[in-house]
């Protein structure tokens, strides 16, 4: 992870629409606009794909499912995703990306890092290149985005949640270390809530904590992410842009707090993490025909069964069909889940037959 200590810094900016889709239906449709909005199912179990600012200010975010949401905001309203939209949208801004750089990582619809190191504009300053960048979605677009600099990935991520809405934040070189030092380790980028607890157990509350404990130590209680965890308490991460990358998979997964033990509180676990991956993919029109299932147990013992369709799966209620059947064998159990992911691979085509002619086969 460590680069040549003699190699000049990499200028690494971090784009992050403001709650995008949220923001599309708004700008989209006057009647919503400064009203809490959540874009996704209303239904029983349905879960918020994206929310407004002013459904923010009520606690309501991205992932929470609806019913808690419309708890948490008597008056929210519920829009049904329009991916083509956003879909549309997100090509236009990368359009405006390609014209600084060729580096550009895209992680969603939504968000992208983009190394302008050397740049096509040949502009020195990576913090005017960002100013460009969201002058030129708000006027092309009329949405607004934020944007963190840094020297690596890591902290430009960090960064641009800093001064969100419509706000850009810069950690240079010689602010890095100092940053991470005083950041909550629940703040980390890829550091979920399971992991959070893991540290808060052994005492690791901030960087400063985490910078103290020894790889081997880290590597010991975490496995390949002490690695991970250890250089970026320190304000390093070696990891490039890397553009058009090949996606081969797409999955979601859940650590609980508390060991399931019943195949009813297993089968409530599994809905939202369908539901994201599913999200996902209709984001991103990618189609699979793999269907894969992990779970682990309390021991840490870890197990996958997977099913492999002739076509692709056209819709969510099929995925969750499969992953049920995959999960539903597993019960009783002897010993409690500690976690449970969904992975969808065989990415390729659109689905070319109805779905009830989906064949399964192990």
């Amino acid at each position: 992870m460590q680069r040549d200590e003699n190699a000049p810094p990499r200028k690494i900016i971090h784009v992050d629409m403001d709650a995008f889709y949220a923001s599309v239906e708004q700008r989209d449709n006057p009647e919503l606009r400064g009203k809490p909005v959540a874009v996704g199912g209303a239904r029983e179990r349905g879960v918020v794909a994206a929310a407004s600012y002013e459904a923010r200010a009520f606690g309501v975010h991205s992932a929470m499912p609806s019913v808690t949401a419309r708890r948490k905001c008597p008056e929210l309203i519920f829009v049904k995703p329009r991916f083509e939209v956003y879909r549309a949208v997100s090509q236009q801004i990368r359009a405006i990306f390609a014209d600084y750089t060729p580096l550009v990582e895209p992680l969603s619809l939504d968000e992208a890092y983009l190394d302008v190191t050397e740049n096509l504009m040949v502009i020195a300053s990576a913090t005017e290149i960002a100013e460009q960048i969201r002058a030129r979605i708000r006027a092309e677009t009329s949405l607004t985005a934020s944007a963190g600099i840094s020297y690596n990935k890591f902290l430009a991520k960090m960064a641009s949640g800093q001064r969100k809405p419509d706000g850009m934040f810069i950690i240079t070189p010689r602010m890095g270390a100092a940053f991470v030092e005083t950041l909550p380790v629940g703040k980390f980028h890829g550091i979920g809530p399971a992991t959070e607890a893991k540290m808060q157990r052994l005492g690791i509350h901030s960087g400063a904590d985490l910078r103290s404990m020894t790889l081997p130590f880290l590597q010991a209680q975490f496995g390949k992410a002490g690695l991970h965890y250890y250089w970026i308490a320190r304000g390093i991460d070696d990891r490039p842009v890397q553009p058009d990358r090949v996606r081969k998979s797409v999955g979601a997964e859940n650590t609980f707090v508390d060991d399931l033990v019943t195949l009813d509180q297993a089968r409530a676990a599994l809905v939202p993490i369908v539901e994201k991956v599913w999200r996902f993919c209709e984001s991103g029109a990618i189609h699979g025909r793999t269907v894969t299932l992990k779970a682990k147990y309390a021991d840490f013992r870890q197990i996958t069964r997977s099913r492999t369709g002739h076509i692709a799966l056209a819709s969510q209620a099929e995925l969750a069909e499969i992953a049920f059947g995959l999960l539903d064998p597993l019960f009783p159990v002897s010993k409690g889940i500690r976690l449970l992911g969904v992975t969808l691979s065989g990415l390729g085509d659109e689905p070319s037959a109805p779905a009830d002619q989906l064949r399964l086969s192990i």
